[in-house]
């Protein structure tokens, strides 16, 4: 079973600068591709970035120049730095992992999603 636990949300002022982490746990054979998605209230979940395990990145334009992805060192764990944060920013994060187990093909795995609150 795999788990995904995100950290690292909470509220900034506008201009602020916050730093998320995502970590997967379980019986992970392989990671190929991380994520992070936003969900504010009222509106459709969205990809905020992602990087595969070549490092190849993608950025939403939102956040393009803002924004940092990054994995690990342990390759199981993905981060996103967000700077110059604007209330539009605010939104529930939501990590998500495409994983293949040791018994099972590749398959998305969600986390439950940190709160990121930027106050104007």
């Amino acid at each position: 079973q795999v788990q995904l636990v995100e950290s690292g949300g909470g509220l900034v002022q506008a201009g602020g600068s916050l730093a998320l982490s995502c970590e997967a746990s379980g019986n992970i054979f392989s990671i190929s591709i991380m994520g992070w998605y936003r969900q504010a209230p009222g509106k459709q979940r969205e990809l905020v970035a992602s990087i595969t395990s070549r490092d190849t990145t993608n950025y939403s334009d939102s956040v393009k120049g803002r924004c940092a992805i990054s994995r690990g060192n342990a390759k199981n764990t993905v981060y996103l730095q967000m700077n110059s944060l604007k209330p539009e920013d605010t939104a529930v994060y939501y990590c998500k992992m495409t994983i293949a187990t040791w018994n099972r093909g590749a398959m998305d795995y969600w986390g439950k999603g940190t709160l990121v609150t930027v106050s104007s």
